[in-house]
Formats: structure tokens, sequence, C-alpha cells
């Protein structure tokens, strides 16, 4: 019976429990990490303060032999180089950068305090009508202008390749290093942001709709996320209650199970925070036809997965640990309840038993004669050790006498 017990709670705890606990290790893990305010809006606005430089770098290293092969797209970068206008100062132009500092990080900030819960879930609009004007800029179309200026004539083929661009979606860097009639190319170009724009909602509505107390809806999330634990948690009692025999066993069935579920994702956690960023290196889209300058971005920009993959799977590896150190501590408790279940045990309080009465002389009753046996030892005794026992006898007897009263005495009592 108690085997039987055994294997139907191991079962439960195998097909069970176990897959249940890793499963929403890593979905309370990555939910937390995903509505945190450090995710959605801490990290973003670094992503901010850092295009402009990393803009800059690309503009840079595209001009070097080193990062960018295509002789053609280096002569666009170079071109532009020698306008002397770099991408900061362009941004700051058209108004992209005051938009990305202002309505952008401010829109950031206000979405960070409502999932600190330091203010009331309202809607958040994100206005997109100043980047659409700042895409639309003149001074843009004043510096592709000065650009092509620096550019020589094209060729009957080159401006076949351009008039192909104005009615097919082409990379702008593809097209001819060389300067076309300037309506025809900026014709072109401008094609191209309208592409871009036509997608482009004027405005996105955060937490449209919603109404959250001050408790803060990742802390609202997290919560509700926590208590999937419960799940798993009722598994592992039910396994373990089959199972074990003893409140020690009962621990140590729980605990080694939480350990056994919690392991796997720790170390799965560990292995992909430290994996993933160098396996972008690898991954398949490095080798599907990339162009030099898309590889050179990349390159650029590839801190921005890996701050994100080391973000979610932090949370994992937090939660994972937690749960392994809840099984240690639990597993731990199986020795003392044992322990103290021996020492209980072992110091059973003992009946103490009161001496027996020695009668006095007077009322001495006769010993019964010993028995067969004790007779026998008894005469086995060598001759010494009787006399010796004679003599303690009388010693003891002549300690019992009471002496009697002399008769001058007794006659004075009377009297």
């Amino acid at each position: 019976m108690v085997v039987l017990r055994k294997i139907i709670g191991a079962l439960i705890i195998i097909f069970f429990a176990l897959p249940m606990l890793f499963g929403i290790i890593w979905a309370v893990g990555l939910t937390k990490a995903a509505v945190s305010p450090e995710f959605v809006s801490d990290m973003p606005q670094q992503i901010i303060e850092e295009a402009p430089l990393v803009l800059e770098e690309i503009f840079e290293d595209a001009q070097d032999r080193d990062f960018i092969i295509n002789e053609n797209t280096r002569r666009w970068f170079r071109t532009a180089a020698e306008v002397g206008i770099s991408p900061r100062r362009l941004m700051e132009e058209i108004g992209l950068l005051d938009w990305m500092e202002d309505e952008l990080s401010v829109a950031l900030r206000k979405l960070g305090d409502v999932l600190r819960g330091e203010r009331r879930a309202r809607s958040i609009a994100i206005d997109l009508v100043p980047l659409k004007t700042a895409l639309r800029h003149e001074a843009i179309d004043r510096y592709l202008e000065a650009i092509l200026d620096r550019l020589p004539p094209c060729s009957d083929r080159e401006m076949d390749r351009w008039m192909e661009a104005y009615d097919h979606d082409i990379d702008w860097f593809e097209l001819p290093p060389c300067s076309p009639d300037k309506e025809i190319a900026l014709s072109v170009f401008r094609a191209e942001r309208l592409r871009a724009l036509e997608d482009m909602d004027n405005e996105i509505e955060i937490f449209e709709g919603l109404r959250y107390p001050t408790l803060g809806l990742a802390r609202s999330v997290s919560m509700f996320s926590y208590a999937l634990f419960l799940i798993p948690a009722l598994f592992l009692f039910a396994g373990a209650i089959i199972a074990a025999t003893s409140p020690a066993g009962l621990c140590r069935w729980f605990g080694i199970s939480c350990i056994l579920g919690g392991l796997p994702a720790l170390l799965l956690a560990a292995i992909s925070k430290h994996v993933s960023p160098w396996a972008l290196h690898f991954a398949p889209f490095w080798d599907t036809g990339m162009s030099d300058l898309e590889e050179l971005v990349l390159e650029k920009v590839v801190w921005i997965p890996n701050m994100i993959i080391g973000h979610l799977f932090t949370d994992v590896i937090s939660l994972a640990g937690l749960v392994c150190v809840i099984g240690l501590v639990i597993f731990a408790l199986s020795f003392v309840v044992r322990s103290e279940r021996h020492t209980k045990t072992k110091t059973k309080p003992t009946r103490k038993v009161a001496p027996a009465a020695v009668p006095p002389p007077s009322q001495a009753v006769a010993k019964p004669a010993a028995p067969v046996e004790e007779k026998k030892k008894a005469e086995g005794k060598t001759k010494k050790e009787a006399e010796v026992d004679e003599e303690a006898e009388e010693a003891v007897v002549e300690k019992e006498k009471v002496p009697l009263a002399e008769p001058e005495e007794e006659e004075e009592e009377e009297k």
C-alpha cells in the first residue's frame, strides 16, 4: 500500500505539478518584466537618448570600406558628409529631436508613473503629427539637393534605374550615385517618404478606456500572475501528501519537487540570457541577402535587443531562484521535524517508583521458603561466605532490638 501511494504521488508530481511549475515560472517572470516601468518607460527613454549618437556612428562608419563593401553606398555617404550637415543637426532642424525629447519622452514618463502606481491610469496619447511634419520638412529636400549637386550626371542606364525606383519600392542607397534631373530625384525621395507615412496614425492611445487604482498596473498584473502559483502548489501538495507517510516525508517530497521544478527554469533562463546576445550574430537573417548597410545598422543597434533580452531573462532567473530557495527551506524543515520527533521519543518521562516500606520488627512476617533453585545456589556458597552472611544478619537483628525499661524506672512512672 505504501509503495502504491508513492507511485501515485510521484506520477502526479512528474506529469502535472512540475510542468505547470516550470511553465508558470516563465510566464510570470516574462509578464512581470514586460509590464515593469523599467521595460516600458525607462528603457525607451534610454534608446531615445542614444539614438542621435548611434546614427552619427552609422553615418561615419558607412564611409569606410571595412564596414561597407558596396561602392555606391559608400559614395552616397561620402557625398552627404561633404555637405557638412551631421545627422543630429538635421534632426534638430526638422524638429524630430525635439519631438523625441519632449512629446515622446513625456508620454513615456507618464506611462512609467502609471505602471509604478504614482498616478491613475488615464488615456495617454502620443501625438504623431509632429513626427509626420518633421519627415515632410523642406530642410530634408534642401539636404538632398545639396547632395545631388555634388554627384556626377547620370548615364542613360543609371537614369533608367532612377525611373524604375520612382514606380517601385527601392532602397535609397541602392540607387546609382549620380545626379539625374532634380525634379525626378526629389519625386523619387518624396514617393519613398510617402510610402513610409501612409500607414502611420496621427495618434497612439495608451490605456484608452481603462481605469486602474493607484496601486499600479504593473503591481496589479504581478499580483495576479503570482496567484497562478497556487495551481502547481496544489498539485505538489496533493502528490506529496499522497506519497508521504509522515510530516518529515511530506516536507521532503514537497521541497524536492520545488527544486526540480525551479532548477531547470533557472538554468535555461541563465543560459538563454548569456547565449542570446552571442546567437544574434549567427542568426539566420544575417545570411539572407542583407545589404552591407543593413548589417552595419544591425551591428550598431544590437545592444537594444541585448538589453531587452537581459531584462526579460533576469526576472525569470530571480523568480526561478526564489522557487529553488523555498524548496530548500522546506526540505531542511524535514530534518527539523524528524529530529524533534526523535527527541520526544528519547526523552519520554519515566515514572519513579517509591521504595517499599520496611515493616517494623514486631510486624515482621516469616519469609516463605526459598525455591529449590535458590536453595541450591545458597548451598553452593562457600562456608566463609555463609559465616559472613550470618554475622551480618545478627548485626541487623541486634540493631532492631528495642531495649527494655528497668524495673525502678517503671515504678516511678506508675507513681
